[in-house]
């Protein structure tokens, strides 16, 4: 199943290090083709815009009963089978990650990728408080969910962000041991998908597979190097 950070994987984004440092950073293609900054303003925006449409997807999902692959999907599996919030669930897994994006990635990246995970959680707990959908047909959530998924997931990639997990842990075994970063998304959605299946249906496994594919196909069709120049 794709994941809501794999686009971080992707020739989009890859590893490399700053001129007289040796510390690895995420750095967007897109960066050395323009010297266009994104200010405070619009990085926060963006941020606070991305993952309020990731929160409203994940709150379609639970919803509906589906889910996503990386952290967030190991989440939901817990948030299925024990009852606990979703929301506090997805921030304490995050919280390991975050030393290996502090210490191999940036710590920009990393400031920004817990602002949003931070948001997320809050917008997964205390959001269903101000939105309740008495009836939502998996169909429905798969598309219309994955899409937002997508937009958001679009968003952060933009202003050099992610929602942590898989695409922390990808991006370190791929500088640290070579691990092509994909594979390792792969292998981790993989091995969400097949441990669902011990909590929901095949049926939800499959609609929320479908979510994945309309989110991955949203991110390929919008985003394309060279055409946003912004960091």
């Amino acid at each position: 199943m794709a994941s809501s950070t794999s686009f971080f994987t992707s020739p989009l984004f890859r590893l490399s290090r700053s001129r007289g440092s040796s510390t690895p950073v995420a750095k967007s293609v897109s960066e050395h083709s323009s010297d266009l900054q994104h200010s405070a303003y619009e990085n926060a925006q963006a941020l606070f815009a991305g993952s309020l449409f990731v929160g409203i997807a994940m709150m379609m999902f639970a919803q509906a009963g589906l889910l996503i692959g990386s952290t967030a999907g190991l989440a939901f599996v817990l948030h299925y089978a024990t009852g606990w919030p979703f929301g506090l669930v997805y921030f304490a897994i995050n919280i390991p990650f975050y030393w290996f994006a502090w210490n191999r990635i940036g710590r920009r990246f990393t400031v920004k990728t817990f602002a949003c995970v931070a948001m997320l959680s809050a917008v997964t707990t205390f959001g269903p408080q101000f939105l309740h959908i008495d009836y939502l047909h998996p169909l429905f959530a798969a598309i219309a969910g994955g899409l937002l998924m997508g937009t958001g997931v679009l968003f952060m990639a933009r202003h050099q962000s992610s929602l942590g997990g898989a695409t922390i842990v990808s991006l370190y075994a791929q500088d640290r041991w070579k691990i092509p970063a994909g594979k390792v998304q792969m292998a981790i959605d993989v091995a969400v998908v097949l441990l669902a299946l011990s909590v929901v249906s095949w049926q939800r496994v499959a609609w929320s597979i479908l979510a994945a594919v309309v989110m991955s196909v949203f991110i390929w069709v919008s985003h394309r190097p060279g055409r946003y120049a912004g960091r």
